[in-house]
């Protein structure tokens, strides 16, 4: 209270000084160099009202407590920087239509840099997901071959076998092979598990590259400082990147609807992996529950079991921050108005201060 109170005495002191000021240098102007101040000229007789009123209003001071101006030329002109720099290209099809190629409705736009982002990391996840997968993929069933060929020929040899020596040799040769066989399917399950969710990514990249290249397009035509209410921003937001929209931040909206999709497809290729893993568990474990498989077995379930919660607790996270960043944005959403508190000295007549607060 007593810091308030200080900083308002100085505000005031401040604005009585100025005239003060102001008088005092045109005195001693006067006494130092009287030849070089020029008598204020006499008032012209009154020889007829003005009537007009257009002459009036362009006479007629504005109004110095007008929402978003301050008065001040060099604030009110101050340009407003934005994440969607101005462009010439204003064509919304021709915008849609570059869209199509991830990152084009950037480059149309003229944003080079988010473009080349959006084009790079989809260009790798497209080569992670096809190329790269398919590599592995050929590579882990030509490891896989020589173990079935040798579970194959274990087999035809217990099968022909006679002797109880040999029959025992050729089973535990045989389970060694089929042990190895399972790891490789099991490795290559786990690729087809990480393939699934990256090419999910892949797929709400492009789409947040499309929404932003909507939003690129709308802010640059549309573009409004208007207070929006923070109420309609949270009933919007029950609906996920609909608080988003409330807001016009599209690309904002396409960000969210890209983690959602792949948090969501992680979910569910994760819990894929635990079935897959149980099914791997309750087999294994009639066999020995003390084995080394066994216990791999056990810990690629928790694994995947953690991996499945934790993208839970991200789209939870997700979705709260979809909320409370629509309620910021549309709090903040006149944010780019130059200020709202205006103190102005007016020296005619003396001092007149006035204050607007928006809240």
């Amino acid at each position: 209270m007593f810091f308030r109170s200080f900083i308002m005495g100085v505000v005031l002191a401040v604005l009585f000084a100025v005239p003060s000021f102001a008088d005092d240098n045109l005195a001693e102007k006067v006494a130092e160099h009287p030849a070089e101040v020029e008598p204020a000229p006499e008032p012209a007789p009154e020889t007829a009202a003005v009537t007009d009123s257009s002459v009036v209003d362009s006479v007629a001071p504005a109004d110095p407590l007008q929402k978003g101006k301050t008065g001040i030329v060099a604030i009110d002109t101050l340009t407003v920087n934005e994440w969607d720099i101005p462009t010439s290209h204003n064509s919304l099809p021709l915008t849609l239509l570059f869209a199509i190629f991830p990152g084009g409705g950037q480059y149309y736009t003229e944003h080079y840099v988010r473009g080349g982002f959006i084009t790079g990391i989809e260009l790798l996840l497209l080569y992670e997901v096809t190329a790269n997968k398919s590599y592995q993929d050929r590579r882990v069933r030509e490891q896989t071959k020589p173990f079935q060929d040798s579970v194959g020929i274990y087999t035809q040899w217990l099968l022909h076998s006679s002797t109880r020596d040999s029959l025992e040799y050729y089973h535990e040769k045989r389970a060694e092979f089929v042990a190895r066989v399972r790891e490789k399917n099991d490795k290559k399950m786990e690729q087809e598990d990480l393939r699934k969710a990256e090419t999910a990514w892949m797929y709400g990249l492009y789409l947040y590259s499309f929404f932003d290249a909507f939003g690129i397009w709308y802010n640059n035509n549309y573009r409004s400082v208007e207070l929006k209410s923070m109420k309609t921003a949270l009933l919007w937001s029950i609906i996920p990147g609909f608080g988003q929209m409330y807001n016009r931040e599209f690309g904002k909206m396409g960000l969210l609807y890209m983690a959602f999709i792949g948090s969501a497809t992680s979910i569910w290729t994760s819990q894929n992996m635990v079935e897959y893993y149980l099914d791997r568990k309750h087999l294994v474990e009639k066999e020995s529950t003390s084995s080394e498989e066994y216990e791999r077995v056990c810990e690629r379930i928790t694994y995947y079991r953690k991996n499945r919660n934790q993208y839970i607790w991200a789209i939870a996270l997700i979705y709260l921050y979809s909320v409370g960043d629509a309620a910021v944005d549309a709090l903040l959403s006149d944010f780019d108005n130059p200020m709202h508190l205006a103190v102005l000295p007016r020296l005619e007549g003396g001092v007149q201060a006035l204050m607007s607060f928006d809240f």
